[in-house]
């Protein structure tokens, strides 16, 4: 018998970033699915270093062939470092919202040390109000101050890592952990 035709179908990982704006983008995502054979997966690279198949709404074509490589994932890495300001990058952010509500896991890597609030009050004048509120001083908007690296939504929802490796082998764990568990008979 053909021991390929059943050979376990290695986990894709869609590999989610601003990566793809890097003047290196495309050694970056050599090394990074190199990683990702090395741990037993397979990179899902985003489409948007691909040249559009036509002229038309090439942004379009873009969302649409990278929703289809995240519909087609097993788990998502992320780079989540701060882009352009204090925040990921916002379509990174929803390709991991996305990833989220299809109930495919997410490690992410890149974040900065310490507290949003931290980052938020080094950036910006901020105080506290009469009630203990971190708030802008320009604005009077709170400023989320939980503790966390990042937006309650983000740090809730994935594993974060210091690393892309780390966040690769994370991810290599974690179905690592789901091949383990004892396949329940309906």
């Amino acid at each position: 018998m053909d021991e390929t035709l059943h050979a376990p179908q290695r986990p894709r990982i869609y590999l989610a970033g601003p990566d793809v704006f890097r003047p290196d983008a495309r050694e970056h995502f050599v090394r990074l699915a190199a990683a990702c054979d090395a741990l037993g997966l397979a990179a899902l690279l985003p489409a948007d270093g691909n040249q559009p198949q036509s002229a038309e709404a090439p942004e379009k074509q873009i969302y649409e062939a990278n929703m289809q490589r995240l519909r087609g994932a097993d788990g998502v890495v992320a780079n989540l470092a701060s882009f352009r300001g204090l925040e990921p990058d916002s379509g990174t952010v929803f390709e991991v919202g996305a990833a989220v509500a299809l109930g495919i896991p997410v490690a992410a890597y890149g974040v900065p040390e310490g507290s949003y609030a931290d980052r938020a009050q080094a950036a910006l004048p901020c105080g506290k109000d009469a009630g203990g509120v971190l708030r802008e001083s320009a604005t009077g908007i709170a400023v989320e101050d939980f503790g966390q690296q990042l937006n309650l939504m983000l740090a809730c929802s994935i594993h974060i890592e210091p690393t892309p490796e780390a966040a690769l082998r994370k991810m290599a764990a974690l179905f690592a952990e789901l091949r383990a568990e004892p396949q329940v008979r309906r």
